[in-house]
């Protein structure tokens, strides 16, 4: 495919950080849920790092599959640079080796939405970072690691326990619906602390177990949720009507 060359005054050079910011920086068009707040913090990483953001706040799932990036490699936003498809929470490092590199590839992937990886970091998690790679996903579908990132211990407020009883019980939530993609089977939570996954409140996309659990919800509606970690991807395993 051929692409353009953005920052051919820099082939050959490192690109810190600043140098990056000071060059032409190509754009990166984001399709994300607009109530997202991990989405919203990886668009403001990328905007610090001198990246143009477009935003469409539209979903990511039709684009994401128009695009060629496998659904199991699905995160919560899609984005496109420069002809690479950007699946999840990539750091802007690796966008810009990518760019640098020019892989014949169709882009990056860091599937489901990883403790750590940037816009789901910080004091907020007690600074735990769960280990992961960032996937080189090529057109036939086939991967390589791009880049591992190794985890680290949670501070002693967060430490992980999945492998407790009251964690595999999955203790409940309380939310209000922000948004309900039916087609897609999302719905997108301002939720309390979910316990089981050490994750604390905010406003996020989840997959459903079952579409089935979206039939009665609309916008505004205060719920009680279970949430477990599925095949990589945050998924609510319930949902009720809060009492």
């Amino acid at each position: 495919m051929q692409r353009r060359h953005l920052l051919s005054a820099a082939i050959g050079l490192p690109l810190s950080a600043a140098a990056w910011a000071q060059a032409k920086a190509p754009t990166l068009q984001v399709w994300k849920d607009p109530n997202c707040g991990c989405c919203n913090d990886w668009v403001a990483l990328m905007r610090a790092d001198g990246f143009q953001v477009q935003l469409f706040d539209s979903g990511n799932t039709a684009m994401r599959q128009r695009l060629g990036m496998p659904a199991k490699f699905g995160s919560c936003h899609t984005a496109l640079v420069d002809g690479y498809v950007i699946e999840g929470h990539v750091a802007a490092s690796e966008i810009r080796r990518l760019l640098k590199e020019k892989p014949q590839a169709l882009g990056l992937a860091v599937p489901g939405m990883p403790v750590g990886s940037p816009g789901m970091d910080g004091p907020v998690y007690g600074e735990r970072r769960d280990a992961y790679d960032v996937l080189l996903v090529q057109r036939d579908g086939s991967t390589r690691v791009f880049q591992h990132h190794a985890g680290a211990a949670a501070s002693q407020g967060f430490k992980r326990t999945s492998n407790d009883a009251a964690a595999n019980a999955l203790p409940p939530t309380d939310a209000e619906v922000r948004r309900v993609d039916t087609a897609a089977g999302k719905i997108t939570l301002k939720h309390g602390e979910i316990k089981n996954l050490d994750m604390p409140p905010m406003t996020m996309v989840f997959q459903v177990r079952d579409p089935a659990l979206l039939a009665n919800v609309k916008a505004g509606d205060k719920v009680r949720v279970t949430v477990d970690k599925v095949n990589g991807a945050y998924t609510v395993m319930n949902l009720e009507p809060a009492p």
